[in-house]
């Protein structure tokens, strides 16, 4: 493959990749490449110990010949003018010193790096060795550890520091009026942090409810999160090949189990994604009583039906059988159960379920959880019978294949058959 077509199919590959699409990646790849180089550059004479989790990957690639192989083969892999990682200590390093710092607001979308592990990782991921590294269980596990940490790192007060009215603040007058803060509820906004106790509490900051009314009509489904609708299907199988393109869901792996999957057998998928700018909590879809809630811990940096142009973005199927997830079942007021799956997708750093919500009524618009740093997804799974129609535009495989209408949470989604 000559070095022109090959750049062409990168550049495809990276405008085509879910952390582009859903803006959490800059839209430019010269931008990735520029930050990655400043990184190694900052790290070049790092002399910080490593953090716990940081000191256990290394441990991990040191002992576990088959993850250092791939590990090694994915930074090899990427073509040399868009390596700026060499070697695993260089990695090592650039995890280490991410995990101790919030990231910056950008005024300038094209070089915005809101998501420095997802731009860490990107060219890695798009590799035949990183396809698989990002699949072992015990490197998965080593970088979810280490996300924890970083979130640890982004709940605390030290993460404040980004959390200014200077142009790369977060509270800056040009990302007040590019995320619509007025929308939201600022604990001090005569303050220059606004009074927000961490980073994450700034990221999953709470809407004015006015903002966001709840359809009244008693057969309206409400969107359960801000973001733009993915697709939504009817899933005829509980079980399905959900590694292949075409969006392809797989009920059983998704929920963890055939009994469960089986009410949702002929019924929905409805999946949404969420962007960085997005209002990060999410609510109940309809009336009805929580019957279960719980966290499935999964994958996290890993994409499949490669070599496509578009493989990040028909992930998302993929990724609802595979990624950490939570799960919520709502026996809903229609007769019918609903399932509500938050998704996390590369730097998820956590799904926050209101678990003493078990056993109770909730109503449509009633907050069930959030999200905090980190790239997101959302999958509604409707029983069979439950949805009469949906009321929002689907994706299009040539008018707008890259997702369907915007939507916001409590605005009506579809209309469901009342008892």
């Amino acid at each position: 493959m000559s070095d022109d077509i090959l750049q062409t199919t990168l550049e495809a590959r990276y405008q085509h990749s879910f952390g582009r699409l859903a803006g959490y990646l800059p839209e430019s790849r010269a931008a990735v490449d520029e930050w990655q180089a400043e990184l190694v550059q900052k790290v070049a004479d790092y002399e910080e110990e490593f953090s716990p989790a940081v000191q256990a990957l290394a441990d991990l690639i040191e002992l576990d010949g088959t993850v250092r192989q791939y590990v090694t083969e994915m930074i090899e892999q990427v073509p040399s003018d868009q390596r700026s990682v060499t070697d695993i200590p260089q990695l090592l390093n650039c995890l280490n010193y991410i995990t101790g710092t919030a990231p910056e607001y950008n005024p300038d979308k094209a070089k915005r790096i809101a998501f420095p592990m997802s731009a860490l990782f990107v060219h890695m991921m798009e590799t035949n060795a990183g396809e698989v590294a990002f699949r072992l269980q015990p490197f998965n596990n080593a970088l979810r550890e280490i996300l924890s940490e970083w979130c640890g790192y982004l709940d605390s007060q030290k993460s404040r520091s980004v959390l200014n009215r200077s142009e790369f603040g977060w509270l800056s007058p040009a990302a007040w009026k590019e995320f619509n803060l007025d929308d939201f509820v600022i604990p001090k906004p005569d303050q220059p942090d606004g009074g927000f106790a961490s980073y994450n509490a700034f990221f999953h900051r709470e809407i004015k409810e006015e903002c966001r009314p709840v359809d009244p009509m008693p057969d309206a489904i409400v969107a359960p999160n801000d973001g733009q609708v993915w697709t939504y299907k009817q899933v005829t199988s509980p079980n399905d090949r959900f590694w292949l393109k075409a969006q392809p869901y797989s009920l059983t792996d998704m929920v963890r189990g055939r009994e469960r999957a089986e009410p949702f057998v002929g019924g929905y998928v409805f999946q949404s994604f969420l962007s960085g700018a997005d209002y990060h909590r999410w609510r109940s879809p309809v009336n009805g009583t929580v019957t279960h809630m719980e966290l499935i811990p999964g994958l996290m940096f890993s994409e499949t039906v490669r070599p496509d142009k578009d493989a990040g973005v028909l992930s998302q199927g993929y990724e609802a059988s595979v990624n950490t997830r939570g799960l919520v079942f709502i026996d809903s007021d229609f007769g019918k159960k609903v399932c509500l799956m938050p998704i996390g997708i590369t730097e998820i750093s956590s799904v926050v379920l209101r678990t003493d919500l078990i056993g109770k009524p909730v109503s449509k618009g009633d907050e069930l959880g959030m999200f905090s740093y980190g790239g997101s997804s959302m999958c509604v799974l409707f029983e069979k019978g439950l949805i009469n129609e949906f009321t929002v535009r689907n994706n299009d495989p040539i008018e707008h294949p890259w997702g369907g209408d915007p939507i916001r949470v409590n605005a009506q989604i579809a209309s469901g058959n009342l008892l």
